[in-house]
This record gives C-alpha cells, structure tokens and sequence, in this order.
C-alpha cells in the first residue's frame, strides 16, 4: 500500500439523509401520523384564521348575542357579547401555538445548555448550575406570573417568556442526568482522543444521544405553557382583547346552562392540542432514542515488588513515563492506587508491548499519556513527556492540540467506540476535520482513500454505512483509518484484535505493522496477549497490579524471563506437547520455544 493519499474524484454515493429516515420511521407510526395530522390541521387553521374567520375575534353584534349553530356569518353561533366563537376559536389556536414557542424555546434554550455544561464540565460548573436551578424552582411559579402582571402590562408573550425561564430547572435537570451517564461513554473517548473541541462533542455526540428525553420534556413543557396561558386567561389575568381558549371556557363556564356549547368548543380545542402534543412526543421519542451503556469502572489494586526496568534510552526518547501513580477514591474517602510509580520510554518508529492481565493498569496508564482519564482520578505523582513537552497537568484545550495530531488511539471494542446514530462517513470526516482544517468535500475524499488504504474493499460503500451495517473486523479497520488520518508519531493501540476472531486478527496485525513503516510511527501495544507481543513488539514492559515489574526487548524476554510474573505468563502460553514443528513466522522466529496465542 502506498503512504500517500491518492487524489480521488467526488464522490458519487450520497451519505444517507438522518433526517428523511427518521421521518420515514416515523410515518410507520399510526400514533405519530394520528398525532402530527391533528396537530398540523390546527396550526394550519390558526394561520389561515384572517381568511376563514368571518369577523375580527373581537368584533360584537347584539344580533349575535348567544346565536344558533349556522347563524350567517357566525358558523359556530355567538357568545353571550355577540362575539364570533369560530372566529375567537381560530385566533386562540395562533395564541396557543405562540405561548407554546415562547414557554418551550427559552426553557430549551437555558435548560438544554446549562444542563451539557454542568452534566459534561467539571464539578465546579455543576455546583455553580445547581445552585441557580435550585434558586429558580423556589419561585411560586403561578403566583409570580400573577404579581408580574403589571411589569408584562398583561401582554402574554412577555408573560410566557418568564414561564419559560420558570420551566428551565426541569429541561436542565433531565439534559444534566442524561450527559453524566454518556459524557464517559467510548464513543464520546473516542472524539476526544480524535481532538474534537467540546462544544462540537457536546452538539454532534452528546446532545445526539440524549435528545430523547428532552424531546418528550419538549412536549410535555408546550403543553403546559399552553395550558398556563389558558389557565391566566381564565383567571381573567392578562388583556382581555387577546382570544384565547381559556377566556372562552370562562365566558361559556359563566353561560354554561344557557349555550353549554360555548363551554364545550374551547375545551375541545385545548384538550386535542395539548394531548396531540404529549402523543407525539411520546412517538418521536421512541423514534429517536437509542440504548445507553453504563462506563466500566476501573479495579483498585494494590503495590507489589518490581524489578527495576533498566532499559534507558541513549538518546531522548518521542515518550517518557516517568514514575507515574494514578489513584481513585474509596468509599472511605482515602486515595487507592491503581498505576504506582510507572516508567517506560518509546522511541520513534518502534513498537512497545505494555502486557498484562486485566486490571493490572495498562489502560489506565494509556488513558493518562492520552489525558482522558476519568475526572475522579488522581494523577498524585509522575511525569508523562512529548518530545520534551510536559503532558501531565495540562489543560483540555492543550492536549486537544496533541491528541488526533502527535497520539491517535486505537481502542479496544471497535463497535462500543463508533456512535451507532451517526454514519462512519461523517465520524471519520469530523476527526479529520478537526485535525487539519479543510472543506466537507476534502474531507470526504480523504476518508474515502483512507478507508482503501487500511484494506476495505468499497469504501464508498462503508463511508455511507452506519456502525451495525459492517463486521467487527472492518469497524476495527475503520478505527485504524481515523487514528492514522493526521499521521501521529505515536499510535496507541489498546488491546486492538480483543473482540475479533483469529483470522482477522491477523489481518489487523499485518495492517498496522504495514502503516507502521510507512508512516514511520512509534506504537504503544497495550495487550495481554503475547501472540501479539511475539508478532509486533521491539520491547515489552509487563505490568502487575498497576506497577511494571519486567521490561526489555522481546526476545530476551520470551527466551530468559527475569520476574516470576512473567514466567507465569509465558508457562500459561507454552506447552511442549503441542508444539508446532514449523519455524514461527513474524520477526522473532529466532525466539525458541512454541507460542500460541492466549485464550481470551
């Protein structure tokens, strides 16, 4: 394969329209068809009110006064003022629709962006946001719509507007639980590791996902902004020239035993609104929403004896981990260590093994050089350095400027770590993108080349394809495009062929040792296979409850093992009786001795 991106014409196949397949799923839906139809006839109605409504909602005639259903000019009769009811119901529907927007976009507004700020940021804006939303919901809500009243001077939108900002703890409550349980989700790792900036994570991932639920709040919040406005009306709180259903249930509560069809046009109105708008809430919502997975949580361990790793580089090495202890908080508020005293150096263009059985940190110490770690994590000592340039205590936008750029990553379960709602196309576009500003087309047709490049064979195909449309060993392949996509000095590939058979393993293997020479990059192998270690790696540094206790280069290592850990390791890999009689392939076939590759 060639190194360099081959120019490539447009491409032919569109990316499929997210939103036209939402709504085709959505018309499947006899609830959301019923729903969306009623809802459209009445704001139709509503906009047309100048037309079809004979009479200003205003206008009284004493011939009109409690008049009969067909009455000329009044289809639906007149009020006990003369006034025109179908006229009146038409404009109530434009005042519904208005306290509706107003109420729900200021609460969208202030909810929906408080609640990703203090549900994605750190504890200080959270805090910071809980007490503001704490604050507002001690309001009397009703009540402090009703002392206002001569601040708005009765005029309804600035009433709604205030009910709006009333409304806003609810939105902000739900948007904050939903970002806490998605903000450590891979995929959200995955666009950090690629640099993305926040706010773009917040608005094409983060907010991608939750909108489920905020979309049924939606619903539920316009019905009751209409339904507030209705109620002031009632109460005979606001202007009495504005039409609304709430004044004409007042007026035929009032004529009830008179014309109690005065009193039943309006409540039929208000009821098939608000109900048609939680409906189809519910609908969309259903629609949309997608499951969501709970992070892992990382084990504790504990210290143990190591052999010193004497292994130090004569010349500055691309990375240096220097003594490196990573600690959690136990339930008993005391600091437990998971990664103690950690060092170990990569050079440019070889290939480290960091080996080791589950929980023993190796990710932990590979989150830390990428600086993802969890934000309850405690870096208590260490150094981690980029050609010189400190890593350790830098702040997002920092690291942003190395990640995607000097280190990509390559991550453990390839499915978990694509977002399932968008196309690979757009994914691997956004990264890039980020990485090296450039047009959506150019964009575009590098993916496309760098889909053909990691060995996918139609990646036009696959650039159009959503997550679940591709095998495990090709989602493998399109997160090594990603990663390689900015040509980073230093991959870090973290247990890369775990969820894949045999054969694509292989497959993999081969791949990333041939981008490896051509790209010329340094690669951190985080495994505890050592099939892989034999095939890859130029050192390997094993590692044992968060502490390395071995490190050298890989055939010394496999032929004269110095930790018993390590022999450990090698004995659960090695059986003479099932030797193969064939030399070993890969570039330590000198290294004696039969390997298999470990069961998972």
């Amino acid at each position: 394969m060639n190194a360099a991106l081959p120019p490539t014409g447009a491409a032919t196949t569109d990316e499929p329209d997210v939103r036209t397949a939402t709504l085709r799923r959505l018309l499947r839906d006899p609830q959301a068809v019923a729903t969306a139809g009623l809802l459209l006839v009445l704001v139709v109605l509503g906009l047309a009110a100048p037309v079809l409504a004979g009479h200003d909602p205003n206008f009284a005639s004493l011939d009109a006064i409690n008049a009969d259903i067909g009455t000329p000019g009044f289809p639906l009769g007149g009020d006990q003022n003369g006034r025109d009811i179908f006229a009146r119901l038409l404009h109530s529907i434009n005042t519904s629709v208005v306290s509706a927007l107003i109420g729900t976009g200021i609460a969208l507004v202030i909810g929906v962006g408080s609640g990703l700020a203090g549900g994605y940021f750190g504890t200080r804006t959270r805090v910071v946001t809980e007490w503001v939303f704490n604050l507002i919901m001690t309001f009397p809500g009703l009540l402090l719509l009703i002392v206002l009243m001569p601040v708005t001077h009765g005029d309804f939108r600035f009433t709604m507007a205030i009910f709006g900002v009333l409304l806003s703890p609810a939105v902000y409550r739900i948007t904050r639980n939903q970002v806490l349980g998605v903000k450590n989700e891979l995929f959200v790792d995955a666009a950090r590791v690629s640099g993305l900036p926040d706010r773009r994570i917040l608005a094409r991932h983060v907010l991608f996902v939750v909108r489920g639920p905020i979309i049924i709040a939606t619903a539920f919040l316009a019905g009751s902004a209409i339904g507030v406005q209705a109620g002031l009306a009632f109460l005979g709180v606001g202007s009495s020239t504005v039409p609304s259903f709430g004044a004409m249930i007042a007026d035929g509560f009032i004529n009830l035993y008179v014309e109690p069809l005065q009193f039943v046009w309006p409540s039929l109105g208000l009821g098939i609104m608000t109900a048609s708008l939680v409906l189809f809430g519910n609908a969309l919502r259903d629609t949309l929403e997608g499951p969501c997975h709970k992070p892992a949580k990382a084990p504790g361990a504990t210290r143990i004896r190591a052999l010193p790793c004497s292994d130090s580089p004569d010349s500055p090495a691309l990375l240096t981990v220097q003594g490196l202890t990573i600690a959690y908080p136990s339930p008993s508020g005391n600091l437990r260590e998971v990664v103690s005293d950690v060092s170990f150096h990569l050079d440019a263009g070889e290939t480290l093994g960091l080996v080791g059985e589950s929980g023993s940190g190796k990710t932990q110490t590979a989150f830390a050089v990428l600086g993802v770690l969890p934000p309850e994590a405690v870096v208590t000592a260490g150094s981690i350095t980029l050609d010189g340039y400190e890593l350790l205590g830098r702040g997002e936008k920092q690291l942003r400027t190395v990640r995607g750029r000097d280190i990509a990553y390559v991550p453990q379960e390839p499915m978990t770590n694509l977002d399932p709602s968008v196309t690979i196309g757009s994914q691997l576009a956004e990264g890039v993108r980020a990485a090296t500003p450039m047009s959506r087309r150019a964009a575009r047709q590098r993916v496309i080349a760098l889909l053909g490049q990691v060995g996918i064979q139609d990646p036009r195909r696959v650039f159009a394809s959503y997550p679940h449309q591709i095998s495990g060993g090709m989602a493998q392949r399109v997160l090594i495009a990603g990663a390689v996509a900015s040509r980073p000095r230093i991959l870090i590939a973290d247990e890369p062929t775990t969820a894949l058979d045999v054969t694509v393993q292989a497959e993999i293997l081969d791949l990333l040792r041939d981008l490896q020479q051509q790209l010329g990059m340094a690669v951190l192998l985080v495994t505890h296979n050592f099939g892989v270690v034999a095939d890859l790696c130029d050192r390997v540094a094993v590692m044992r409850r968060g502490t390395i206790v071995e490190c050298g280069d890989t055939a010394s290592l496999f032929t004269e093992p110095r930790h018993e850990y390590t022999r450990m390791l090698l004995d659960s890999i090695l059986d003479g009786s099932t030797a193969r009689t064939d030399p070993p392939s890969g570039r330590y076939a000198e290294v004696s001795g039969p390997t298999t590759i470990a069961a998972e």
